[in-house]
């Protein structure tokens, strides 16, 4: 008994060391970030990469293995899911479904919307059958296309929408229709994935699909049936004021987000899916959601999302692609994921009524991948659908991909100049 204690106390010491350098790292880190005008997840994720195998796990490894042991990890990663519920909470209740009204605006939604997933689902798909005989040759092809084609599909909604706050476009058209378009593009991608899912987990089985999908639409029905009334009482009779949320309604929240996360998870379409449901049905209570924001969304943006961007870091090693022939196909994912991205929701933009400068700024708005990015693929890894050279091929083209946002969006007139009066 003492053993087991004395055991159980040197990892959660070791687990505190660990939070308490990935905090510190993150924020110095997200810091200089914000000083190049990136968002502060692009240093997060940068700094995750440096504390892996690929930088300070390479020139310091017994240090490495004794601040990032084995047998913490996953209660590393158990607290980084439970923070990418919470996340996905507040990137639900933060949806403005108000500002489709417009029917031009639903137009363009509708025309970027298909543009950003269908090609890129096809792209993606066909690399996949190319790739997986060379890349993936121990896995099923077919369940290595179909994870490829929803990787090149995604669009990072959170770290887009701090993109849109940074230059003043949340209410914009161009924000409006970017921000919607990449809310439904993620949402398209968690479904897919939930097929994929079943076909790993006992092979595809359209009955057992159906029965899934009947499933997802009697939770969405019964959460819009039950749930929304519930959350509007509880907002009545818990109201936040002055910032302030009262304790109940905080734990009341949290359950049900939990719960939506098993009832999903018992779906086959991942417990974090569930928190993003339940943020659903809170975004109309607008006193709610500023208050969450700013109190317990602050803590998970500081506490939880660095845990994950470290763990994903320390899954990743750029060293491990050693050859020319890997450097080569990771050029070609990368330039593929670019294309797929940028081109075709230029021309449904245009198609939509959306001008020149504003069908271009969405493009590359859309090509922000990021943080979902990294959500899938670490999905992938675990599932083991992708293998460890290809999971560090995309998260190069995630990071990148979110990287060259900022720059190439400064380059839009309209853009830069509403930048630098909302930042004034």
């Amino acid at each position: 008994m003492t053993t087991s204690v004395h055991t159980n106390e040197e990892i959660l010491a070791s687990i505190l060391i660990q939070i308490t350098i990935v905090i510190l790292v993150a924020r110095a880190a997200g810091a200089c970030a914000a000083a190049m005008r990136q968002p502060r997840a692009v240093g997060e994720i940068v700094a995750g990469l440096m504390l892996g195998p690929s930088l300070f796990g390479y020139l310091f490894p017994e240090v490495s293995s004794a601040l990032f042991p084995a047998d913490a990890a996953q209660t590393m990663w158990m607290i980084a899911q439970i923070g990418l519920i919470l996340l996905m909470f507040q990137i639900g209740s933060d949806f403005e479904f108000s500002l489709l009204g417009e029917r031009a605006n639903r137009k363009s939604v509708l025309f970027v919307t298909l543009a950003s997933v269908s090609v890129p689902l096809a792209t993606g798909f066909g690399i996949g059958r190319l790739a997986a005989p060379i890349l993936a040759p121990e896995i099923d092809p077919l369940s290595f296309s179909l994870f490829m084609a929803v990787a090149m599909a995604i669009t990072a909604v959170p770290i887009l929408g701090r993109i849109l706050a940074e230059y003043g476009l949340t209410r914009e058209r161009v924000g409006v229709v970017a921000i919607s378009s990449a809310a439904a593009n993620d949402v398209i991608g968690w479904v897919i994935l939930a097929m994929i899912s079943a076909i790993v987990a006992a092979g595809f089985s359209l009955g057992a699909f159906s029965l899934q999908i009947l499933g997802l639409i009697g939770l969405i029905v019964g959460l819009i049936v039950v749930g929304r009334p519930l959350a509007a009482w509880l907002v009545r009779r818990f109201p936040a004021q002055d910032l302030a949320i009262s304790p109940v309604l905080i734990a009341c929240v949290i359950g049900l987000m939990f719960l939506a996360g098993v009832a999903t998870q018992k779906l086959g379409i991942f417990t974090i899916f569930g928190g993003f449901l339940i943020g659903l049905l809170f975004h109309p209570h607008i006193a709610f959601v500023e208050a969450w924001r700013k109190t317990i969304g602050q803590f998970v943006l500081v506490f939880f999302l660095p845990i994950f961007f470290t763990l994903t870091g320390l899954r990743t090693n750029l060293l491990g692609l050693d050859t020319m022939n890997e450097w080569l196909w990771c050029a070609g994912l990368f330039a593929a994921s670019v294309i797929s991205k940028i081109g075709p929701v230029y021309l449904a933009a245009r198609l939509s009524g959306l001008k020149s400068d504003e069908s271009a700024a969405l493009g590359i708005l859309m090509n922000t991948r990021a943080l979902m990015e990294l959500i899938v693929l670490n999905i992938g890894l675990s599932m083991g659908i992708i293998p460890q050279d290809v999971f560090t091929m995309m998260v190069i083209m995630a990071v990148g991909t979110t990287i060259m946002t900022g720059p190439l969006i400064n380059q839009i007139p309209f853009i830069a100049a509403n930048g630098r009066r909302h930042a004034a």
